[in-house]
């Protein structure tokens, strides 16, 4: 899905995709690549991924447009007789022609399972280049002309009631914020857990996966020198750190997933996210920068998009580093006294402190929802910052060498 999230257009734009998403998936099951469950999971994703567009602002319109066998056949030979035109009939489409019932019954199959209230298939007539032509273009005119008389303002959606979280159920309060490294044992178990780190990722079977590492937290909870530790233990080829602030423009002209969708690895890479995704369930919910229905879909997408990078052999480690209400204070009134550290601090973070209760309840709403069997949340107590450094390169080390020693025993 990479590659058509690169091209998905901005607001404003129109993106063409010729013989994209859906050919894949019918192909492969027309020439017994994949079963009908299969075709079946590919279908459902596309019409989730098609559905989040949608649910973005983005109009999508379908076109199949449909040839006969007969026609299909006359029309290759029509066009292998003049040597002007011969070049666009190949050994693969007369291939394809004489699959033409299995083409049918698949495609069927796929029209059926995808053409949904927000993405209907419209079904042309292919023949006759007039009749097709004409009948595209007046679809396509009316659609745009109906989305531009909406009233932007789409209905709000009643969302289900947040889980009450007490104390006994809170996942943040059952962290042990006690936990703690000296410096001597913290030198040691540093070194120790870099070198380890540094050796699997130099290992042949790294290359055939990816790493993504998302790092959250409460402000000042040490994200920035966890991420130092890692980097200092990585070869700097093989990683990019991706801090991430406010969306730009463009940014903010596409579906929020677009931004990060940009910086994934390829395999043998890694991608460490200084915050992430989870923006969307957290700061933009708690600050009301998206609507609840926005917010509350935001799980179910974010859960789809994990999903498939861990189904394409990517590692996907989701850090919360947690700290107390005085922890936190007392790091915020370091920095406004040390010269070299006051720069990290600002008058957006004492705000976002006083809603510290509304942060909490919605980080345990994002683990109780994210946290799933292939892409588990890490909870980490970092009031003592050695004891979470080592820690997440302990949990990353672990995280890694599991998978490889999957990639070895398949």
């Amino acid at each position: 899905m990479w590659r058509y999230w690169q091209a998905l257009p901005a607001r404003g734009k129109i993106g063409i995709f010729f013989d994209a998403l859906y050919s894949e998936a019918i192909t492969a099951r027309v020439y017994g690549k994949i079963k009908n469950s299969e075709l079946d999971q590919a279908l459902d994703r596309i019409s989730r991924f098609e559905k989040m567009l949608v649910d973005e602002g983005t109009l999508v319109l379908k076109f199949w447009l449909h040839l006969s066998a007969d026609l299909q056949k006359r029309r290759f030979q029509t066009l292998e007789k003049s040597p002007q035109t011969r070049w666009r009939v190949t050994a693969r489409d007369w291939d394809n022609h004489k699959r033409y019932k299995q083409f049918h019954r698949v495609a069927e199959r796929a029209l059926r399972q995808t053409s949904s209230a927000e993405a209907p298939w419209v079904i042309i007539e292919g023949y006759d280049f007039r009749y097709r032509n004409l009948t595209m273009a007046s679809v396509l005119l009316k659609a745009l002309q109906q989305r531009l008389k909406e009233n932007q303002q789409r209905p709000a959606a009643v969302a289900p009631p947040a889980v009450p979280h007490q104390d006994s159920v809170n996942v943040i309060n059952t962290l042990d914020m006690t936990a703690k490294l000296g410096k001597k044992d913290y030198r040691k178990q540093l070194l120790r857990w870099q070198g380890r780190l540094n050796g699997l990722t130099r290992k042949k079977d790294f290359s055939r996966m990816s790493v993504v590492v998302v790092f959250e937290g409460n402000d000042a909870a040490g994200k920035g020198g966890c991420i130092r530790r890692l980097t200092g233990a990585l070869d700097a080829r093989l990683y990019k750190v991706v801090p991430v602030a406010a969306p730009s423009d463009e940014e903010a002209a596409h579906p929020y997933l677009w931004r990060f969708w940009r910086h994934l690895p390829g395999l043998g890479r890694m991608v460490i996210f200084d915050r992430s995704w989870y923006g969307r369930v957290l700061v933009e919910r708690v600050e009301n920068l998206c609507g609840e229905m926005d917010w509350m879909r935001a799980y179910n997408e974010i859960n789809d998009f994990e999903e498939q990078l861990v189904r394409n052999r990517t590692i996907v480690v989701k850090f919360w580093l947690a700290i107390s209400r005085d922890e936190q204070y007392q790091r915020f009134k370091s920095r406004e006294s040390i010269p070299f550290k006051r720069f990290k601090i600002t008058q957006d973070d004492w705000r976002n402190r006083e809603k510290w209760d509304q942060y909490e309840s919605a980080v345990c709403d994002m683990v109780e929802r994210t946290s799933t069997e292939i892409s588990p949340w890490t909870l980490v107590p970092a009031n003592n910052k050695r004891y979470a450094r080592v820690e997440v390169l302990r949990t990353l080390y672990q995280r890694i060498e599991e998978e490889l020693q999957q990639i070895k025993a398949n």
